[in-house]
């Protein structure tokens, strides 16, 4: 099969995250079981207009707000009758693929809306009009479109907006990297982590204020900062003892440092899944984030806690943690993580097309009880 994903970033891209990382390894997972995969994305700087990744076809057109023109300009002078299913990943924006693509089925991918995302991320008025406007307008175009999220969150949001084929596919999992296979040991200081891009809409400051609180109590607490962004400068500038910036690191040391660490802190506006979450819990570390779509998802699948969004109970709840006044794992919910292979024969189950045997179906949320997926689920 001839597959195309029309995405506004590829991994290659310096603000790649947990939606790149879900659209990679389906696509290798694709590659890997005999099907053609192209990525149409943008232009990345230092990386070529055409590209190979993991197999994959990579086209990089047009910058942030082009790409979707070039897309279309793409497929209609070069890509009409070369694929059997094109893939319209909505990252806030949409492709708007099932005005131009009439000879193939198109699936949208949608891992989270954007919603309180607009008033972080962008200035008024353009805030308004995003969150209230132009993504309920957008997304209503997908009204009939088979559709695919991450969570149960991001579907129940998608369906606010009037879409009616909505499918959960949740994110993968697989082995982490780790330094000489084996799990390293807990640090003797008592150890928060954040990983995540040090943006507005992540929140990172707060993770900053709860911090400072946690060590009032705690005085030999350290908190581990993971990841690069706008807000980076202005936050090490003001970082309290015993906080550490990592900036950008790879995969063999985020695992590493997650399983050192003793609590992941998680405190987005809103996210599909939250990656972080499952990242940690594979290596034995368990996470408190904010009560928020997509967080209380991945929270409840892993056993983590919520609490409300703000900096004071998320100190309180990590004091208690760490200090061993009240145990951090919490009864399990809904929402199992799967081998990347079986998310990649879901997400071709639910687009119709022939794939290798699989139990979704179109419009029907994957079976995520406990006894369904639980010799299969990620540990932790």
């Amino acid at each position: 099969m001839r597959i195309l994903v029309l995405t506004w970033r590829d991994l290659a891209h310096p603000c790649a995250g947990g939606a790149e990382v879900y659209t990679d390894r389906v696509a290798r997972e694709w590659i890997a079981a005999g099907h053609e995969v192209t990525i149409f994305t943008s232009r990345v700087d230092g990386r070529p207009v055409e590209d190979h990744a993991g197999g994959a076809r990579i086209l990089r057109r047009g910058g942030r707000h082009s790409v979707y023109r070039e897309a279309r300009r793409f497929y209609e002078s070069e890509g009409h009758g070369r694929y059997d299913l094109v893939i319209d990943q909505v990252n806030t924006r949409p492709f708007l693929a099932p005005r131009y693509v009439d000879d193939a089925p198109v699936l949208a991918l949608v891992y989270q809306v954007a919603r309180e995302v607009w008033l972080y991320e962008t200035p008024l008025p353009v805030a308004i009009l995003g969150r209230y406007v132009l993504e309920p307008w957008w997304l209503r175009q997908y009204r009939r479109v088979p559709t695919v999220t991450v969570s149960l969150s991001s579907k129940q949001s998608l369906e606010h907006y009037g879409l009616t084929q909505v499918t959960v596919v949740p994110v993968g999992y697989s082995p982490p990297a780790l330094s000489g296979g084996c799990l390293p040991p807990k640090e003797p200081r008592p150890t928060m982590i954040y990983v995540g891009r040090l943006s507005a809409n992540k929140r990172p400051e707060h993770v900053i204020h709860a911090f400072c609180q946690v060590r009032r109590r705690i005085p030999d607490a350290q908190l581990w900062m993971v990841g690069v962004g706008p807000m980076q400068a202005a936050l090490q500038r003001n970082a309290p003892t015993g906080a550490t910036f990592f900036g950008h690191v790879d995969d063999a040391t985020k695992h590493d440092l997650l399983a050192r660490a003793h609590v992941l802190v998680m405190t987005s506006v809103r996210e599909g899944w939250g990656l972080g979450v499952t990242e940690a819990a594979q290596v034995g570390t368990p996470a408190v984030g904010y009560d928020v779509a997509g967080l209380r998802d991945s929270l409840a699948a892993h056993g983590g806690a919520n609490v409300r969004p703000q900096p004071q109970a998320l100190a309180e709840r990590v004091a208690q943690a760490l200090t061993g006044e009240a145990a951090l794992l919490t009864e399990r919910g809904e929402g199992r993580v799967l081998p990347w292979d079986e998310v990649a024969e879901a997400l071709l189950g639910v687009s119709g097309l022939p794939r290798r045997q699989s139990a979704y179906a179109p419009g029907i949320a994957p079976d995520l009880s406990e006894a369904t997926l639980a010799s299969r689920a990620t540990p932790g």
